[in-house]
């Protein structure tokens, strides 16, 4: 089964097209995000750099003592994040959690004296600790979460400090000078220190050290240490160390376990605090829509300003609840909701690993703190958000001592882009709806024209094949008013046509009917009649009867015949002026009661084709005007170029054409002369050839013959249009 596929159907298939507006549309956008990001990089870039310069060549700022940052030693060198609220100090270490990430294992591989020698297997050693520092506001907190097989206490009354399970701290003071300090509690509960003195031989307690004060409490595994004691103890270099007793009662000293050697000034480790003086310079930044970091070349935070969750980058307008139309309500309840099937809005909430962060890592920060700045871009772990961060070296002379580092999210520019979107897929949508609808609408008119036009063809024709009526007049505005006015035509022209073919059997009846009745009466007359003399005079009638019949079968084939001829005839060029001349003085002698007026108005006739086949057009046409004009009337031939054109006009007085035949009247035996004009002459038939062959004569010379009446109807013109050669 053969489907069908209409106008209407085809036009929806190509308003299907329009689909590609949207992808256009969003690829435009997207491309457009991608500058907006590039230009959110360089500003953000631009705001590092910022912060930067008020922070270059102030050594102050990163501690006096810069040089140990040169040189960091993990596990030795404390780092202190900023604690959000006071450690209470009940040893359960409940108030660490916001930092406990930053805290450090310290076991077999950190042992930092021994006491005797060493064992032969490491695997003897039982202490192991995790540790960390932490700061709020002007004080120092420290935790020691120790894992300990056996837990010595020191002996009650005992005046030895170091006969037990205990914690050595060593600091330097303003001065440089090694101060140590030791914990060694009777049981669980509170604790102060002891101050020990100058000789690192000895663990002689000189006094008290209240100051540094917390909490022992024993553990499931061990006990836990919580400590507090006031930053200006320390100028920043600090060692804690675990020393091991097994034996309650020998209470030998086996090894240490701990940051550092506390005995040993210059291999004590660094404690680095966040700076309270960077915080200061930051501080008007929180209020900025990003989140600034700044690091030290170890890429550990010394102060941060800002929140990342806020930090949107673009402010887009909404319309408040007051500026609500009607449109507004339609956007919001209907349009919007099916945009955001296609489009992501930016998260209320997503997870920020970095919130808590102290120590920060990428290869922003790692170009930046080699000397160039760099940006990044990065998922959150929740894939809800893209955060850009730009990091800008911070210099102190030629050494890059830290890094700045700005962070936002992308939020703004989807923010951005989504309302772009949406006001694109307004457009969008409505050109859609309207342009589909056009289609829709414009689909359905053609094909109704187109099917009222097939409707009228079909009505005009009857069963019988018969054209009954004519298709009704329209106005020629479009391409279907021309095809139905060419309808008309050509069902006009077919129904004169088929009326000259109804009547064809009529017309060849009475050419044939007039040669056969003399020859029929001369044959049954030669009979009757015994003069030699009257039967001579029969059979020369019935003689040219046949002579008749004859000629009218050979002007039935001599159409026939010219094309096979015109098939063989080579072409060659021939000067048309002078066998237009001779014809038409031919034409004098042959058709007395005519005359003839000729003008040629052409320097150059060359034509390329057959003069004999060009004189025999000529022939045909001279002989339709003489046949169609009266005694004593003039036949006018001009010839005349035209942009390498001969145009040659014959025009006769007579009867003017009927309306409509003038193409028809080039066919094959169409004829528009009255049946008293044929029977003025039986000896010569016309059957309605002589145009026809002239046209095939015209179209072999490559060009073409048109018939028009003169403007006053009162004669007829033939036009024939050849090319030049050159």
């Amino acid at each position: 089964m053969k489907l069908r596929f209409s106008i209407r159907l085809q036009l929806l298939v190509l308003s299907l097209f329009l689909f590609t507006i949207p992808w256009l549309g969003y690829r435009y956008v997207w491309e457009l995000e991608q500058y907006l990001r590039t230009g959110q990089e360089q500003t953000m870039i631009g705001t590092a750099r910022s912060v930067a310069t008020a922070l270059h060549e102030r050594p102050a700022l990163f501690d006096s003592r810069s040089a140990y940052l040169k040189n960091v030693r993990p596990g030795t060198d404390l780092y202190a994040p900023p604690i959000p609220t006071p450690i209470q100090l009940d040893g359960k270490f409940s108030d660490w959690q916001s930092v406990v990430g930053l805290s450090q294992n310290y076991n077999k591989a950190q042992v930092v004296n021994w006491y005797g020698n060493p064992p032969t297997y490491f695997n003897d050693i039982s202490l192991s600790f995790r540790h960390m520092v932490g700061r709020y506001g002007k004080y120092l907190y420290a935790m020691f979460d120790v894992q300990d097989d056996t837990v010595v206490w020191r002996a009650p009354n005992s005046l030895a400090v170091d006969q037990s399970d205990h914690l050595l701290v060593s600091v330097l003071d303003e001065s440089g000078s090694l101060e140590r300090f030791i914990i060694a509690p009777y049981q669980s509960g509170w604790v102060n220190a002891y101050r020990l003195d100058n000789d690192i031989d000895s663990y002689r307690a000189i006094g008290n050290e209240l100051q540094i004060q917390g909490r022992w409490q024993v553990s499931e595994n061990g006990y836990g240490i919580e400590l507090r004691f006031p930053l200006s103890m320390t100028t920043g270099s600090l060692a804690f160390a675990l020393v091991d007793i097994d034996n309650p009662m020998t209470r030998a000293k086996k090894y240490a376990v701990g940051t550092a050697d506390p005995n040993q000034a210059d291999a004590l480790g660094t404690v680095l605090t966040p700076s309270p003086e960077i915080e200061r310079i930051l501080s008007g930044l929180k209020y900025a829509d990003s989140r600034v970091w700044v690091v030290d070349n170890h890429k550990r935070v010394l102060a941060k300003a800002g929140d990342i969750q806020t930090a949107s980058g673009f402010k887009v307008r909404r319309p408040s609840s007051s500026d609500y139309s009607w449109w507004n309500t339609i956007e919001r309840e209907f349009l919007l909701p099916l945009y955001y099937h296609i489009l992501t809005k930016p998260p209320a909430d997503f997870v920020d690993e970095l919130k808590g962060a102290y120590a920060l890592a990428g290869k922003d920060i790692t170009s930046a703190l080699l000397g160039e700045p760099d940006s990044l871009w990065r998922l959150t772990p929740d894939s809800k958000a893209v955060i850009l961060s730009a990091a800008y070296p911070i210099f102190i002379g030629d050494n890059v001592m830290g890094a700045v580092v700005v962070e936002q999210t992308t939020n703004g520019i989807r923010t951005l882009r989504n309302r772009a979107l949406e006001q694109l897929f307004h457009v969008i949508l409505a050109v859609m709806l309207l342009g589909s609808l056009s289609l829709f609408l414009f689909a359905n008119r053609i094909s109704s024209r187109v099917r009222k036009l097939r409707d009228d063809t079909e009505a005009i024709i009857d069963d019988n094949g018969k054209i009954v009526g004519s298709l009704p007049h329209t106005r020629q505005v479009d391409e279907i008013d021309d095809l139905h006015h060419a309808f008309s035509n050509v069902l006009s022209r077919l129904q004169q046509y088929n009326s000259y073919l109804e009547n064809m059997a009529s017309r060849l009846s009475h050419e044939l009917r007039t040669p056969i009745a003399v020859v029929r009466s001369s044959l049954d007359t030669i009979g009757e009649i015994k003069d030699p003399a009257q039967q001579g005079l029969l059979i020369e009638r019935a003689q040219s009867g046949i002579a008749r019949l004859s000629t009218i079968l050979n002007s039935m084939s001599e159409a026939t015949r010219l094309e096979h001829a015109i098939a063989q005839e080579d072409p060659e060029s021939f000067d048309a002026k002078q066998v237009i001349a001779g014809c038409i003085d031919g034409y004098a002698h042959v058709f007395t009661d005519r005359d003839f007026k000729l003008t040629l108005s052409l320097q150059d006739a060359v034509v390329k084709g057959s003069p004999d086949l060009f004189a025999q057009m000529l022939d045909k046409i001279i002989a339709n005007a003489v046949e169609f004009s009266h005694h004593s009337d003039t036949i006018t031939v001009h010839a005349w170029g035209e942009n390498k054109i001969m145009k040659l006009s014959v025009t006769n007085p007579g009867p003017a054409l009927p309306e409509g035949m003038k193409d028809q009247l080039l066919q094959s035996m169409v004829s528009v002369r009255p049946d008293e004009d044929r029977h003025k002459s039986s000896a010569h038939p016309h059957l309605g050839l002589g145009l026809f062959i002239a046209n095939m004569i015209a179209a072999y010379h490559k060009g073409s013959i048109q018939l028009s009446n003169l403007p006053d109807n009162t004669g007829v013109c033939v036009i024939v249009q050849l090319p030049l050669s050159s």
